[in-house]
């Protein structure tokens, strides 16, 4: 099945909040609580969900809304930043290569678009499915992050993953 990724229309701030804010929608390590119903809506008449310091987009599998994927500018000095990206996918799309795929589109479209050098994520050390999806699309495990998230009432680790822009030459499917 053929993934792509496309920018949020008004249509899709629904599906939006459904994945962010709701536990059967978010998933056991995307569920953080509820939170304000209205901020997608919010942002996507602010900027479309879309600016200099970060977006959103939507992943779509075959047609279908099948989650999205989030980045946001973080500083690395005075005069450098690199991306911090995140993903969530729908229930029925977990489990089927889907975020692996969704993720290399977004690598691909980051570096293309802006100067970094370097692109992050992190993940739940619970996590497992996400770690092989950041690992297959080309990221590299950097280390253990101890007690820093929040959730369900408890401190959890964290995984750390990194790819840079010159490790794109060692993959010619991104």
């Amino acid at each position: 099945m053929t993934i792509t990724l496309k920018p949020v229309g008004e249509e899709d701030v629904a599906f939006l909040n459904h994945l962010t804010n709701a536990p059967d929608g978010a998933g056991e390590h995307q569920w953080f609580g509820w939170h304000n119903p209205h901020r997608h809506r919010e942002r996507w008449e602010a900027d479309g969900l879309l600016n200099d310091d970060g977006g959103v987009l939507l992943v779509i599998a075959g047609g279908d809304r099948a989650g999205l994927v989030s980045w946001r500018k973080e500083r690395a000095g005075r005069v450098s930043y690199y991306w911090e990206i995140g993903l969530i996918l729908a229930p029925g799309f977990r489990g089927k290569g889907y975020g692996t795929r969704a993720q290399q589109l977004l690598v691909r479209y980051l570096f293309d678009h802006s100067p970094v050098n370097r692109i992050q994520a992190a993940t739940e050390i619970t996590n497992v499915a996400e770690q092989r999806a950041l690992e297959k699309a080309g990221f590299t495990r950097e280390g253990v992050l101890r007690g820093i998230g929040f959730r369900a009432g408890e401190w959890r680790d964290g995984v750390l993953y990194s790819i840079l822009r010159s490790d794109l030459a060692d993959q010619a499917e991104l």
